[in-house]
């Protein structure tokens, strides 16, 4: 075991001393919209820096929100940047039932909420951010507040990178984060879903499959399962396979988590339960995803995991110096694209009230946390009420897409919106 230490104080930013602990979209966009008014802060990652060569590989596509999302890329200085790297999937969409039949198709004519891959938003949002401001490889094992002469601090311990102290700590660490433990014990449940994934990188071998999913995304849904897709770059699409199964630890029980995805195909295509009553071309999308995905990462095992979700309407005891943003304060599955969208507008509006905090404090003097405490009790309580109508949005979306007729739900949904059956 290594010994903590505490690392010196002239390493921390200068006053007030501001921790982001996460460096997904949330926590990167907050660090970029103070970075832009001069405030110092430090974000923690616990993943290395990615490589150019990671950052090439698939990762899923995100569609950004005009009022969320888009307005903080608009106040990040980004938002002629972030167009030219939209032009991935576009917003098109197709419904089929789970034989393939095509319910609905559209050309997105109606979304406005243009698309970006996960990597490219994340690069996007990092490369604007000085070096310094981001500690990779920092996985954050605990924290815990106390009282100095000072007033209230925060310590971070990050095991062999040391301890530190810090004023205000924002958890934007994900769904299990450790920052949340500071405010409440409630912790994320499991939704009743399976989440497969693989990718198919070489759509072109493929033409029926192509034209079967289109241009954007695609949803093949029934007997309380799915199975969607998104286009990606370089002619490759990413597919997911959703399995309502009851069992939590089905991948392990189950033993497709030992599996590579080529060997777990048989099971998940065959048995009745998952999708052996869907038809011949859909089950025929998800072989070639597994197939390929064992053929681009040999000996990799099948990407299975269970859903979670935070109970709707999770709150906390307020503290001035620790909140939350993201999946840290509202996890949701992904059925109605809020995720990231909800996660930006947090960082967007939480960076409002540091900004104007730091204002009062540079001309009246005072307390930073002073200053910002009813701030942040806004914040808090304007985040709530937001991200409990769209928990429960999600909520309902999932409950049409995942009943036994999914595909007829969703179809008739979309042509409630574009006001004609195609």
């Amino acid at each position: 075991m290594h010994t903590s230490y505490r690392i010196p104080s002239y390493m921390l930013p200068s006053q007030p001393r501001i921790a982001i602990i996460g460096g997904g979209p949330a926590g990167l966009t907050l660090g970029l919209l103070l970075h832009k008014r001069d405030i110092p802060f430090l974000v923690f990652e616990a993943r290395q820096e990615p490589t150019d060569a990671e950052l090439a590989k698939p990762s899923g596509m995100l569609d950004l929100h005009e009022e969320s999302g888009l307005a903080a890329i608009r106040e990040c200085g980004l938002y002629g940047r972030f167009l030219q790297l939209t032009g991935e999937c576009s917003e098109a969409q197709k419904v089929s039932d789970k034989d393939g039949n095509i319910l609905h198709t559209d050309e997105g004519e109606l979304s406005g909420r243009p698309e970006i891959s996960r990597h490219a938003l994340t690069n996007l949002l990092a490369t604007d951010l000085p070096p310094h401001t981001i500690k990779w490889g920092h996985k954050l094992l605990s924290a815990t507040t106390s009282t100095t002469p000072n007033g209230m601090e925060v310590e971070l311990d990050f095991g062999q990178h040391g301890k530190l102290p810090f004023d205000l700590v924002i958890g934007a660490d994900g769904a299990w984060s450790r920052v949340r433990s500071l405010l409440t014990d409630v912790k994320p449940y499991y939704a009743g879903t399976q989440s497969i994934t693989a990718n198919i990188t070489q759509l072109a071998k493929y033409p029926h499959l192509a034209e079967l999913i289109g241009c954007g995304s695609f949803s093949a849904l029934g007997l309380r399962h799915g199975v969607m897709s998104h286009r990606l770059s370089q002619n490759a699409a990413r597919i997911y396979t959703f399995l309502t199964l009851p069992d939590e630890d089905f991948p392990s029980s189950s033993g497709l988590a030992c599996c590579t995805a080529a060997a777990a195909k048989s099971k998940i295509l065959q048995d009745d339960t998952l999708l052996g009553r869907f038809g011949p071309v859909i089950k025929e999308l998800v072989a070639v995803s597994c197939e390929e995905e064992t053929s681009n990462n040999p000996g990799a095992l099948l990407d299975i995991k269970p859903l979670y979700t935070l109970p709707i309407g999770t709150s906390w005891e307020h503290k001035s110096n620790v909140t939350l943003v993201g999946d840290a304060a509202h996890l949701m599955c992904p059925w109605a694209g809020e995720g990231v969208n909800l996660a930006m507008w947090d960082s967007l509006l939480l960076a409002h009230a540091i900004i104007r905090a730091h204002e009062t404090v540079a001309k009246n003097g005072g307390s930073f946390i002073s200053a910002l405490d009813p701030l942040l009790v806004d914040f808090e309580v304007e985040q709530l009420e937001r991200t409990e109508e769209k928990a429960q949005e999600t909520y309902n979306n999932g409950q049409m897409l995942f009943g036994e007729d999914g595909a007829k739900a969703f179809a008739g949904f979309f042509q409630s919106v574009y006001g004609t059956v195609r």
